[in-house]
């Protein structure tokens, strides 16, 4: 699982810095999250391959998350895409995507499928042999929601040895990957769970957009590998989290400990600050795991 971070700072972008965007690379996947201004330019500084973005996801209709998009889905046109590109935004983000085309007679020379978003419950949005991603319902000052990232089970691993003492064909370690019991050359049924071993743990990933402090999304993101959650300001200006309806690194810290996250990661920074160890600083008294993102850091796990 790789993240690479194209921006991640809040509001009006900068010369050194870039509203949110970031690409997440995961079993095969490549999933563009948000869109801010100059997400192209982004993708195209850190050679991210744009025929590989297939799904978007926007979180919600601030400009500083979704003004890039029509930028690139032209970019997209002009390059003779052909594959289908499936955008995930609230309701509004269709309207707002084929009025600039049409007012610039810019149509998609490919497929381009919308699905927009209104429940305030968290719901399954995508879903394929792989990959489940589902909505996490945020508390903004517009509809928003963050994106749950979940691998599914993987195949089992053999635990040849034993595949062998009990004279299993190998005919049939297809099916014993897959998790299904099987008949051996004598005719008894062979467990699976006695001859084969869990694969890799299914990772999982995260991501809150803008949002004020929200409890209830603990029991969503439980357990996540990686959690990234806005982190807008220090403790010193924490008057203005709840009036702009943002988050302080200590609040972000707060969810990623009660969640049990195995790393936080802090974003959409405020830019009146000059440097960003605070944020870690603060998050470090509540949360051990902390990370900083900035524009065009990249994150293995």
């Amino acid at each position: 699982m790789k993240l690479t971070i194209l921006g991640c700072y809040s509001a009006t972008p900068r010369t050194l810095n870039n509203t949110t965007s970031q690409v997440l690379e995961i079993n095969n996947h490549m999933f563009l999250i948000d869109c801010g201004e100059g997400t192209q330019v982004q993708l195209r500084k850190h050679k991210i391959k744009f025929n590989r973005i297939k799904h978007i996801f926007i979180s919600h209709l601030h400009g500083d998350h979704f003004f890039g998009l029509v930028g690139l889905i032209s970019t997209f046109r002009l390059l003779t895409r052909e594959a289908d590109l499936h955008i995930y935004g609230p309701k509004g983000i269709k309207e707002v995507v084929t009025l600039q085309m049409k007012l610039a007679d810019s149509w998609t020379n490919y497929n381009l499928y919308f699905h927009e978003l209104t429940s305030k419950e968290s719901e399954l949005i995508f879903e394929d042999e792989k990959i489940e991603v589902y909505t996490i319902p945020l508390n903004h000052r517009v509809y928003t929601n963050g994106f749950l990232f979940k691998e599914k089970e993987g195949d089992r691993k053999l635990d040849i040895g034993k595949v062998e003492d009990a004279h299993i064909d190998v005919a049939y370690y297809r099916k014993l990957v897959k998790g299904f019991d099987v008949v051996n050359e004598a005719g008894e049924l062979v467990k699976n769970e006695t001859v084969t071993r869990p694969g890799p743990k299914p990772k999982s990933y995260a991501f809150c957009s803008d949002t004020m402090y929200k409890e209830d999304i603990v029991p969503i993101i439980k357990d996540v590998d990686v959690l990234y959650h806005e982190s807008t300001f220090l403790e010193q200006h924490a008057q203005l989290a709840p009036q702009t309806k943002h988050s302080t690194a200590k609040e972000a810290a707060t969810i990623a400990k009660k969640a049990d996250v195995g790393v936080l990661l802090l974003g959409h920074y405020s830019t009146r600050y000059d440097s960003l160890k605070g944020f870690k600083k603060e998050a470090k008294e509540v949360f051990d795991h902390v990370e900083l993102c900035d524009d065009g850091k990249t994150f293995e796990f």
